[in-house]
């Protein structure tokens, strides 16, 4: 399968940008778990983008054919060493596995793709992600249930349109579910508009980092309900002496992302 190579330097402006978004401290030192994020990003051709906003060409990743509604799904991510500012780094990537499987609302197209991003002659990010393709809207969607306020343990995240669209600017994705809500409403059939994985997944890494989780580490997330605007996010880190398990869900309880974290040895 194809890969792409990309080197670029490693500025501080993203990290700013992110920090100000989520009201978290500017990292001093190397970039936290999952500010890899803000870098090394495809960078598209307008031409180049189908009716959701996603490339359909010219790529690290196109969907497998017309029609298909791109997800999220999870992923892992190894970090064995120091992404810093104020120095270029590299990122290859590729196209892993491609499965093919029989979902409730029809076939399902899962992909795993592969980054690694090296800096000063070294890897010092390894991760795998899961995207899922789906053909069709997807199906009617569970009322809210009674609010459940955050805890003295949690961390409430104020989602609104101008929060989901920041975050896309800042990550460079334009898929339309995440800032155009009749798009999401009326094409891909959504109540709301979508907050994103990978936002629910820093938000479970800053919940972590606040703990004084962080450093060399390893993090397995998965997102397991979607999870949109005018249902809050609320991120919860519990360390504990062999991992910290993490986890996201709206104001009613429901549960939509989870994670584990552990350190790597000094080997890693």
């Amino acid at each position: 399968m194809p890969s792409f190579e990309l080197t670029e330097p490693i500025l501080p402006g993203p990290a700013h940008a992110l920090a100000a978004l989520l009201g978290v401290p500017v990292p001093d030192g190397p970039l936290p778990l999952l500010w890899h994020w803000l870098y090394l990003l495809d960078r598209p051709a307008q031409t180049d983008l189908g009716p959701d906003g996603h490339p359909v060409r010219g790529a690290v990743l196109a969907p497998p054919g017309p029609g298909r509604r791109r997800m999220w799904a999870g992923g892992r991510v190894r970090v064995p060493g120091e992404l810093r500012c104020g120095e270029p780094a590299t990122r290859r990537s590729e196209v892993l596995a491609v499965r093919e499987k029989d979902g409730r609302s029809g076939p399902l197209t899962f992909v795993t793709v592969a980054h690694r991003i090296s800096q000063g002659g070294r890897v010092v990010v390894d991760e795998e992600q899961d995207i899922v393709y789906r053909l069709g809207a997807g199906p009617a969607w569970p009322a809210d249930g009674p609010e459940l306020p955050p805890g003295e343990d949690e961390w409430a995240v104020d989602v609104t349109p101008t929060l989901l669209f920041r975050f896309s600017a800042l990550t460079y994705n334009a898929h339309r579910i995440h800032y155009d809500r009749d798009y999401s409403r009326d094409v891909e059939g959504y109540p709301g508009l979508l907050t994103h994985g990978p936002l629910q997944a820093v938000a479970m890494a800053e919940a972590a980092r606040a703990r004084g989780v962080g450093g060399r580490v390893e993090f397995e997330y998965r997102l397991v309900a979607p999870l949109f605007d005018h249902q809050g996010l609320i991120a919860r880190a519990e360390p504990g002496a062999a991992e910290t398990v993490t986890s996201v869900r709206d104001r009613s309880g429901r549960p939509t992302a989870t994670g584990t974290l552990r350190r790597l040895g000094r080997t890693g």
